[in-house]
């Protein structure tokens, strides 16, 4: 989330779209109510009409997979009707900035953006770039009547998405359009403000990226980014996903978003001539120009004394990527199938029904010569070796089950998607044999440590190198047991040698060895800092020689009113609540909504950092410079950017810089209303092409066989694969078995009643589901046609309830496809047929 839960309250329109967050996100919901209980609009738009839509003061359907069709209508509207926030616009975005003359939009090239190889279904960027001055700044416009400035060229492209050509695509009548686009469109101004909530429902798409990418550009357009009340929010589908991608649990980053190391980089001044952005903006902050200081200090934590200057910090130990490799979920299954791994950790996650096209990945698994299967409950995963279509004797996976502590069995921190670090102690003790899995990792380490002492390897340096130092140790030098404090500690850092702030005069001491770094500004990239996670930075800290665990606070202070409660828990970076808050204030520090001041600057205030007048008052601001009206010292407020604005223009993404309207993978439409050549998103990874590929990947589109839209989703009742609520039988209870819900109109078609067993098919395969005939579905009337589309929750799986009365995974239908630039699978827009059950 730029911004948090309890911010919700404070916007005056709150859009959801690819979330359900009443269902899904209950208690999160309140603070939604509260923005309504102030005046505030709800508008939902989904293809479904959910438990929030039911609370909405405004309702759209849209067919699945049209999201860009639909935001890039609203796009237009503004432009328009001249409701953009026009000083924001100009002074915190590119939109002024001039781009390549030789750069076209898919309006001149039939669909796609100038660049594109048909061969390698990828862009050359050269045209993709900003014209620069004699400084190497970016040419800018500030007039945006250029047209090659950003601006002309946004209005140029998203001219096409009229009312009429946005209704036939997305099956969304005309009038709720443009109700929607006036209520999200009247927040253009200072003293308004939306904000956007956004889960699967967005990101499960082949254009998963330029679907959030396009209201991002919106909240630009409107002035809402880093404003109280605004942002763009992602509700994350589990308490501590935020937790788990900030601390590199994919495989292109490292903790903190620092990017994974390539086999080309061969070494480490290589990696950060190459990573480190670099800006002749002297307006800039370029935070990410800092990241020399971070991947040292990363290195230093990870293998201690043994990093040194000489030796590049260890940056050899470090695993690296073959250059071009993508070790993503759809791929690493791809290769597994194809029998490229021996073994595979299952942990804390359940793949043969949550990872589309399960079927594939069942058969993958059973190419594994062995696999651990970490979890609460024996699952799907570490059963499918006896799961449905499989043969026990021809099966040569060992499997081993490890049982694993729950969330209340366990201390430590969970980052929830506000970036708020809580920390939770211990309920209960482990049960029976289970472990924490700091624990079960603690007891790994050591033996394949052993191992590598016993009988060498092809490279055993980095693991007998490795800093372990989590607790008291044996006479052997194994941690006995594990302290997650001290964990959280070396995640914060450490002061290795007395440090100093060499640009002041006289220099001044940072911190003493051995004391916990105070935030990552402190951090060095000379090998005298260490840190886990320079984002965390500051969570688990000491002043005045007092060590403090900021995520286990619990303050119920508000000072401003607004719901930050600094003293509650932690939220990176540096306990900044609103990201890119500076963007909340005009040039001169004011902000532009008196009412919600995030922050504000206080010309005259005395600020203890340097002793001189000019403070920032409110959230933590981002960065302590003044605000841009001050001539030698203002900066620009998008701080992580090198150019310090907001990207309108995007070249940073494989599949264009202005999102465009692609089909899903399988789609009811021949062509692509939008453009006839390329009517599916041209960069995306196709597993199945006509040159060839595994039966398992098929996919088959406008084909009267699978004539239905279907999508995925949630249910308040279980969670994810429904592993740990199956097993509890009143929430089995409340919702005992897969469903299939569908409009009356499409029931009526198909002879079928609420409670019918029907089967549901797709090119993977089929499931048997109980049908649930509903008002919440409605046909869609798209290109002269009338499309009907279903939704099938994707908790369920054969294993448990053990009687196969629950039914199995809805992901069995969903194809081997994801987005470019992320590879999250295509889980929420493909084809299906439906017919009732035989016998």
């Amino acid at each position: 989330m730029t911004n948090h839960w309890i911010d919700l309250r404070n916007a005056d329109v709150v859009l959801v779209m690819g979330s359900n967050p009443a269902s899904n996100h209950p208690i999160a919901m309140k603070w939604i109510m509260k923005a309504k209980e102030k005046g505030g609009k709800l508008v939902v738009v989904d293809p479904r009409f959910t438990q929030t839509a039911a609370k909405a003061d405004v309702y759209a359907s849209l067919r699945s997979g049209t999201d860009i069709a639909f935001l890039g209508g609203m796009v237009k509207y503004i432009i328009d009707n001249n409701l953009y926030f026009h000083e924001y616009v100009v002074k915190y975005t590119n939109a002024t900035f001039l781009v390549n003359p030789d750069f076209k939009l898919p309006a001149q090239l039939d669909g796609v953006f100038s660049g594109y190889d048909e061969k390698t279904r990828k862009y050359d960027k050269k045209t993709w770039t900003f014209q620069m001055d004699e400084k190497g700044v970016p040419k800018k416009d500030i007039t945006l009547k250029d047209p090659n400035c950003v601006f002309q060229l946004l209005k140029k492209h998203y001219s096409r998405y009229t009312f009429d050509k946005v209704s036939s695509i997305t099956g969304t009548p005309k009038d709720k359009l443009e109700e929607v686009y006036k209520i999200v469109g009247s927040t253009g101004k200072p003293n308004r403000v939306a904000t956007e909530c956004y889960a699967m429902g967005w990101t499960q798409h082949t254009v998963g990226v330029q679907n959030i990418r396009t209201f991002a550009m919106i909240q630009l357009l409107l002035g809402n980014m880093g404003m109280a009340g605004g942002g763009v929010n992602a509700m994350r589908g589990e308490s501590n996903v935020q937790g788990s991608t900030d601390y590199g649990l994919l495989f292109h980053i490292l903790p903190g978003y620092n990017p994974t190391q390539t086999a080309s980089l061969v070494d480490l001044k290589a990696y950060l001539d190459k990573y480190t952005p670099k800006t002749k903006e002297p307006r800039s902050v370029n935070w990410w120009g800092n990241r020399p200081k971070y991947v040292a200090s990363y290195l230093k934590a990870i293998f201690g004394d043994k990093a040194t200057k000489e030796n590049d910090f260890g940056y050899a130990w470090m695993p690296k990527l073959d250059e071009g490799m993508n070790a993503s979920w759809l791929n690493l299954f791809d290769q597994m199938y194809k029998g490229k791994f021996e073994g595979f950790f299952a942990w804390g996650m359940n793949p043969a029904c949550s990872s589309a096209n399960s079927t594939k990945v069942r058969k993958a698994l059973s190419k594994l010569k062995w696999m651990v299967n970490v979890n609460l409950y024996d699952n799907e995963t570490g059963s499918f070796w006896r799961g449905p279509g499989m043969n026990p004797k021809d099966i040569q996976t060992e499997v081993f089950m490890l049982p694993c502590a729950s969330s209340v069995e366990k201390e430590g921190s969970i980052s929830n998607s506000g970036r708020l670090a809580q920390w939770r102690y211990a309920a209960i003790k482990p049960i029976g044999q289970s472990m924490p899995d700091a624990e079960i990792m603690n007891e790994l380490y050591f033996k394949v440590k052993k191992l590598y002492q016993k009988e060498g390897g092809k490279f055993p340096t980095p693991i007998l190198n490795l800093t372990w130092e989590y607790g008291e140790k044996d006479k052997d030098g194994r941690v006995k047991h594990v302290d997650v404090h001290k964990i959280a500690k070396e995640i914060n850092g450490y002061y290795l040698a007395d440090t100093y702030d060499k640009s002041a005069t006289p220099p001044k001491l940072l911190g003493k060895k051995g004391d916990l770094v105070v935030n990552f500004v402190s951090l060095q990239a000379d090998g005298t800092t260490s840190c886990g996670n320079w984002l965390y930075s500051g969570s688990y800290t000491q002043k005045d020689g007092k060590v403090i665990n900021m995520m286990a606070r619990r303050g119920k202070e508000d000072p401003t009113g607004l719901g930050l409660y600094p003293n509650w828990a932690w939220a990176w970076p540096l306990n900044r609540k609103i990201i890119y808050n500076r963007a909340s204030v005009d040039p001169k520090g004011n902000p532009w909504d008196p009412k919600r001041p995030v922050i504000k600057w206080n010309p005259t205030k005395i600020n203890p950092a340097n002793n001189k007048p000019g403070v920032w008052e409110g959230d933590v601001p981002d960065g302590p410079a003044p605000p841009l009206a001050d001539e030698k010292a203002g900066k620009l407020p998008f701080i992580m950017r090198a150019d310090g604005v907001g990207a309108i223009f995007g070249p940073g993404l494989v599949d264009g810089p202005f999102p465009e309207h692609y089909e899903p993978l399988e789609c009811p439409l021949q062509e692509n209303p939008m453009s006839k050549k390329h009517r599916i998103n041209p960069t995306i990874k196709l597993f199945y092409t006509k040159e060839g590929g595994l039966p398992e990947d098929v996919f088959f589109s406008c084909d009267t066989r699978y004539p239905y839209v279907g999508t995925t989703y949630r249910v308040t009742e279980h969670w994810q694969t429904g592993v740990m609520t199956r097993h509890k039988p009143w929430l089995l209870e409340m919702q005992p078995q897969i469903f299939v819900e569908m409009s009356k109109e499409l029931a009526a078609d198909k002879g079928i009643k609420s409670g019918d067993k029907v089967t549901v098919s797709s090119a993977r395969g089929s499931i048997w589901a109980i049908a649930i005939v509903t008002d919440r579905f409605k046909p869609f009337k798209v290109m002269n046609t009338t499309i009907h589309q279903v939704g099938i929750p994707w908790h369920f799986g054969w294993q448990f309830p053990e009687d196969g009365s629950g039914g199995d995974s809805a992901n069995i239908l969903t194809p081997t496809v994801g987005d470019p630039n992320t590879m999250i699978p295509e889980s929420k827009a493909f084809m299906v047929n439906i017919e009732k059950a035989r016998g």
